[in-house]
């Protein structure tokens, strides 16, 4: 009940005295803990810090009637600690590239018109049933159901539709 005491003179007064006896308790503590759970020395230290800071800025958050002052610490360091992770897992905006991507090479614009004219042909040669199959996925963006429903045919025979259609298009590209 003592800890429930000292953060109620953080809320009310900003008694600093109170503070400086909670983080000399809690601060080393916290540390530990980050790292048993695989944080660095330093990573675990500037983590405590923040979480004590926290504790200061938020003390009027605590009601001691849902947790004890330590559980309310360490749910403060837990909880951090998982922001580091996630923000360890995803790039920076300034990590991530902006602007306009660059011109691709004249080979590879040439390349790629050659290989849309060999689809293109290859598209011609398939049976019609197929093709109109396959312009609706690809080109029209449907799923397999969004054909059925706008064609009537059952589901299995645009799938085996396609299937062949793919296989066709796979070997006269080759």
């Amino acid at each position: 009940m003592a800890w429930v005491s000292h953060l109620t003179a953080i809320r009310d007064d900003k008694d600093q005295k109170a503070f400086a006896e909670v983080f000399g308790h809690f601060a080393p503590r916290v540390k530990a803990f980050l790292m048993k759970s695989g944080a660095s020395p330093d990573l675990a230290e500037e983590v405590a810090q923040e979480v004590m800071a926290t504790l200061w800025r938020k003390a009027h958050m605590f009601d001691p009637t849902k947790a004890s002052v330590s559980t309310w610490v360490f749910t403060i360091a837990r909880n951090r600690r998982i922001d580091i992770l996630r923000k360890q897992r995803r790039p920076e905006p300034e990590d991530l590239p902006w602007g306009p991507e660059a011109e691709p090479d004249q080979e590879d614009v040439l390349a790629l018109q050659q290989e849309s004219e060999q689809l293109g042909v290859a598209l011609a040669a398939l049976p019609e049933k197929q093709r109109d199959l396959i312009v609706k996925a690809y080109y029209g963006d449907l799923t397999h159901s969004e054909i059925a429903e706008q064609t009537g045919l059952p589901l299995g025979t645009i799938k085996s539709r396609i299937r062949l259609a793919l296989e066709r298009l796979r070997h006269q590209l080759k």
